[in-house]
Formats: C-alpha cells, sequence, structure tokens
C-alpha cells in the first residue's frame, strides 16, 4: 500500500503550466471554470510540500536498500521538472530498468545528506529546509529589493530575481530535495513581495521560451522503448487516469455547482498528470518509496497524458461547448467593481486619498507606486500598494488592466501621466479614464488627448478655504458654500471652453480674460439675487419643472 499511496499522490496533480496557458489563450480565466481551475492548481502546487514531507514516512526500508545502488542515476538532481523525469526514464532505458554500474552504485550525483536518516527526521529536514527559505525570504527579500530598486535598474531587479530563484534551487539540491521544488517557493518568496509586479513584468519575455524548452524536455525525456514494447499497457494507464480523475473531478464540480458546460471544462482541462509528478515520483525512488520501474514506466503515463490535454480541450471546444452552451457566465449587474477591476497609478498625496475612499466603499483597488520608498512606509500603515512603473505596458498588463474597469491617474508627473493615457487608450480601450490634473495646462492636456473626467487636484481645497473665508468675514456659511459649489460649475464650463484656444497663447489669453471678467459678472449678479429672497435654500433646487418657462419660483418656508 505505501509505494500505491505515493504513486497516487504524485499522480492526483495537474498540469499547471499546460491548463493555465491554455485556459489564457483561449479567453477562459475569467469563467466560473477557469478560476475553479486555478484554484485547484494553485492549491496542488502548494500540497507539493506537504507531499515530500510524507513519502520518507512511506518508505520500505528493504526496497530502499535493494534502490540504493541506482537511485542516484534513476532520478539523479536535475535542474527542472522535466530533467528528473529524463533521468529516470534514461537509467531504464541503459540499464534495463535498473541503471546502476557494474558494482551497484549509481553513477550520478548522491542523494544528498538526508540519506540513512529515519523517516520522521527527513520529514522534519524537508520542512525545515521549506520554512528555513520561507522565513529567510520573507524578511530578506522585501528590503534587499528595495535596496535595488531606488537604484531604478530594471537590469539588476531581474538579476536579483534570477540569483534568488537559481540560489533557492541549489539550497533544495544541497539537502537532497528537487531544485523545481527550491523555485517553486522563491516564486511563494517572490509573490508576497511588494515589488511582485514589477518582478512579473521583468520575467515576463522569458515565460514563454522556458515554458517551450520545459515542454521540449518533457517530449524528449519520454520513453519511446516502453511505449514500443508494451503499447497496451501504457495506453491502459494514460486512459485509466484521466477516466478516473474525469470522474473525480465531475462529482467534485457537480457538488460545488459548477454549471453543466463549465463542469465540463473544470474536468477536461484537470484531467491530466502534472509537472510536479516528476518531482514526487523522482524524490519517491529516490526515498525507496516506489520501485524505480513503476515509476518509469508511470512518467511515460504522465507524460502522454500531458500530451493528450490539448486534444481533450479542442475536443471540449469544437465538439462539447455548441451543445451544452457557451462557456462564459451570463452579464450580471453589479454594485462595484469586483477587486481587480479598479487601478489606481501613483499614491501620493492625491491618490491616497482616493484609494482610501475607495476602500471604505469596499473596493479594493490595484495600487501601484514607482516610489520605493513611499510603497515601503504605505505597506506599513496597511495598504496594499505595489511597486512598479505603470508606463509599461506589460507591468499593466500584470496588474490586470485587461480587466479593468477604471484605470486612475494620479501622478506628480504629467509627462509619465499622458504616456500611461495613450497606452490605455491603444491597449486598454474597456476602462475608463480618470485623472488628476495640477492646473489648467495639465487639464488641457488630457482634455485634449480624450480623458473625460479630469479633476484639478487643488481646485476643491481651494473652494473649501475660500468658502470658510467667506463666512469668516460675515457672509451666511450656507451662501459661501453654494457661491463656492456654483463658482466651481461655471470655472469647469470655462475650463473646457478654452479649450479649443489652447494652441495660440495669445488669443487663449484674450479669451480667458475676457471669460474670467464675464464669469464674475454673472457670479455676482446670482449672488444679488439671491440675497434678495434667501433664507437658507438654494431655491433652484425647489423650482418645479413647469416654472422654468418664467412661473414665479415658490418661496422658502421663511420667506
Amino acid at each position: 500500500w505505501q509505494p500505491a499511496l505515493a504513486a497516487s499522490l504524485a499522480l492526483s496533480l495537474s498540469s499547471t503550466a499546460i491548463v493555465l496557458q491554455t485556459m489564457q489563450e483561449k479567453g477562459w480565466m475569467p469563467t466560473n471554470a477557469g478560476q475553479s481551475g486555478f484554484s485547484v492548481l494553485l492549491f496542488q502546487d502548494i500540497a507539493v510540500i506537504p507531499i515530500l514531507a510524507v513519502l520518507p514516512l512511506l518508505a520500505d526500508p528493504d526496497l530502499a536498500g535493494r534502490a540504493a545502488g541506482h537511485a542516484a542515476e534513476a532520478v539523479g538532481h536535475a535542474t527542472g521538472a522535466a530533467a528528473h523525469a529524463a533521468d529516470v526514464v534514461g537509467s531504464e532505458v541503459a540499464g534495463g530498468g535498473h541503471g546502476a554500474n557494474a558494482d551497484g552504485h549509481g553513477a550520478g550525483h548522491g542523494v544528498g545528506p538526508l540519506e540513512g536518516l529515519p523517516p520522521l527526521l527527513q520529514t522534519a529536514a524537508v520542512l525545515g529546509a521549506m520554512a528555513l527559505v520561507v522565513t529567510l525570504g520573507r524578511y530578506l527579500v522585501s528590503p534587499l529589493m528595495r535596496s535595488i530598486a531606488r537604484t531604478r535598474l530594471r537590469e539588476l531587479s531581474l538579476a536579483a530575481a534570477l540569483v534568488l530563484v537559481v540560489g533557492t534551487a541549489l539550497l533544495m539540491a544541497h539537502v537532497g530535495l528537487s531544485p523545481a521544488l527550491g523555485t517553486f517557493l522563491a516564486g511563494v518568496v517572490l509573490a508576497g513581495s511588494p515589488y511582485r509586479h514589477e518582478l512579473e513584468a521583468n520575467i515576463e519575455p522569458f515565460k514563454g521560451l522556458l515554458l517551450g524548452v520545459f515542454f521540449i524536455a518533457v517530449g524528449a525525456s519520454l520513453n519511446l522503448g516502453l511505449v514500443v514494447d508494451h503499447p497496451g499497457d501504457v495506453a491502459l494507464g494514460v486512459v485509466v487516469l484521466v477516466l478516473i480523475k474525469i470522474v473525480i473531478l465531475a462529482g467534485l464540480g457537480h457538488v460545488f455547482g459548477l454549471r453543466r458546460d463549465q463542469n465540463l471544462l473544470f474536468t477536461l482541462a484537470l484531467a491530466q498528470g502534472g509537472e510536479f509528478a516528476f518531482v514526487l515520483l523522482s524524490f519517491a525512488v529516490q526515498q525507496g518509496a516506489v520501485p524505480a520501474a513503476p515509476a518509469a514506466a508511470l512518467v511515460v503515463t504522465v507524460t502522454l497524458s500531458m500530451a493528450l490535454t490539448p486534444l481533450l480541450l479542442l475536443f471540449y471546444e469544437k465538439v462539447l461547448q455548441p451543445r451544452v452552451g457557451t462557456c462564459r457566465e451570463p452579464a450580471r449587474p453589479v454594485d462595484a467593481p469586483e477587486p481587480g477591476e479598479v487601478i489606481v497609478v501613483g499614491f501620493g498625496h492625491f491618490g491616497s486619498t482616493l484609494g482610501r475612499l475607495l476602500r471604505t466603499a469596499g473596493i479594493e483597488p490595484t495600487v501601484l507606486e514607482n516610489d520605493s520608498d513611499r510603497v515601503e512606509v504605505l505597506r506599513q500603515l496597511g495598504l496594499p500598494v505595489y511597486y512598479g512603473d505603470a508606463t509599461r505596458a506589460d507591468l499593466l498588463r500584470a496588474a490586470g488592466a485587461e480587466r479593468a474597469r477604471l484605470i486612475i491617474l494620479a501622478l506628480d508627473n504629467p509627462r509619465s501621466q499622458m504616456q500611461i493615457v495613450r497606452l490605455a487608450q491603444e491597449q486598454f480601450p474597456q476602462a475608463e479614464l480618470v485623472a488628476r490634473a495640477r492646473g489648467w495646462t495639465d487639464a488641457h492636456e488630457l482634455l485634449a488627448a480624450g480623458v473625460p473626467h479630469v479633476f484639478r487636484e487643488n481646485l476643491d481645497a481651494a473652494l473649501r478655504a475660500g468658502a470658510e473665508s467667506l463666512r469668516l468675514l460675515g457672509t451666511r456659511g450656507h451662501q459661501a458654500h453654494r457661491l463656492a459649489r456654483r463658482f466651481r460649475r461655471r470655472d469647469e464650463e470655462l475650463l473646457r471652453g478654452l479649450l479649443e484656444h489652447r494652441e495660440d497663447q495669445g488669443r487663449f489669453l484674450n479669451e480667458a480674460r475676457e471669460r474670467i471678467h464675464d464669469l464674475e459678472q454673472l457670479m455676482r449678479a446670482e449672488q444679488a439675487a439671491d440675497g434678495r429672497e434667501d433664507a437658507g435654500w438654494d431655491v433652484s433646487t425647489l423650482q418645479r419643472p413647469d416654472e422654468d418657462a418664467g412661473g414665479p419660483p415658490p418661496r422658502s418656508p421663511g420667506g
């Protein structure tokens, strides 16, 4: 039962690389099936850690002793999951299932310092090594990345991330664990950093390339000799694995309320084995939990099931989906944007106030700020702010701009703000733009660029100060505030009215001077009219629609 349980733990995982890549290419990630599949895959990746800790407890001492001579070559330390699989299968081809030298000792590397320890100590060592990586990463990575961010050198940030990943992989290999697990833990550590959006954007160009290398390695590791010699057994293994996972996944999808079309997509997408199965099987052979020959056969089964996944999804898309309905959820009315649908660029005095207001309304915006010191201070205050230069399309895309309903621009730098406006209009046209302007010049630039919602940063504060000054000079409070509101409305009309003359400086100044004079005269006339019959109410708000034609307005209660 121990080898069966160890092998089952490895086979229970699905391929994160294949499923997420396909879901994103097909546009299925926003669906219920896409979100459910992502959740399951993420949980499976995290579950690799306790599974690795459990495998030494399933070791058979007799099996471990017999495997000691060839386990190193069969499952030697590789630099990734596919390399693990290649070692396992290669040993089977070269040694007829034994992969050892003539003297009975493996030709590859040793199995690390965990060899020879009791199972409980091996489990403790595995968990301890992982806890050490996560703890050191939590307290060292953020200060390190903050120092690097101050240099504003993109190359240095990328190099630091690669050093962290490679160093963690080497540490895991040194203690006898999988380097692939080390890279996964490094990703977990980086995911908790406020600089993760910047790092994700930096490594984006390498993801497709390395993913291609990974799948080439998986294909190259396929033991074609085993497939040719035992085609029936191999085919039966792949069919049984896929069918069992389909039954289990379909049942889970039904229990958790997925619609039929969503459940089919969820089930077929996760019905294969996963890349972490290579890691677990090789570690299981190393620990003596699974014999080498069955492990090699299981590696072939997992590889072929992964190759079968695109065909299953194509069958769903072309045959099943048209018959069971669309995979997308029907549109539903929403009262507020979902988390991640609002991006705030810049979290200074303007953006931070705006962002805190959104949070009080239950809206969690994704906040991007390119000042590393400010990021650290704001995170200490409990605000979820991420470091990054939002003038880069890849960073905005990593922050969710492709599905954002609203992008709020609150940067101090007008030039950078205009860059983001053009970028958003070209690549993310579905998002509404709300922009901060420092004054008339910035406001005209934004309006001319097609930004419909422009707000001058000091206008409200100046009007509030002006209203309070009028009150201190003897004007009634309600009159002062009404005057400020009216001035704001007229001033916005003035701002937009002058937009067409902004290129001609002389014409602009003349028009501005005349319109400002007219505005002052109009405001004085309106204020005088209000003073004749005002007792605390703005009579225009009480006017009935049929009185707009000239009928007398109702008198206020005290008038």
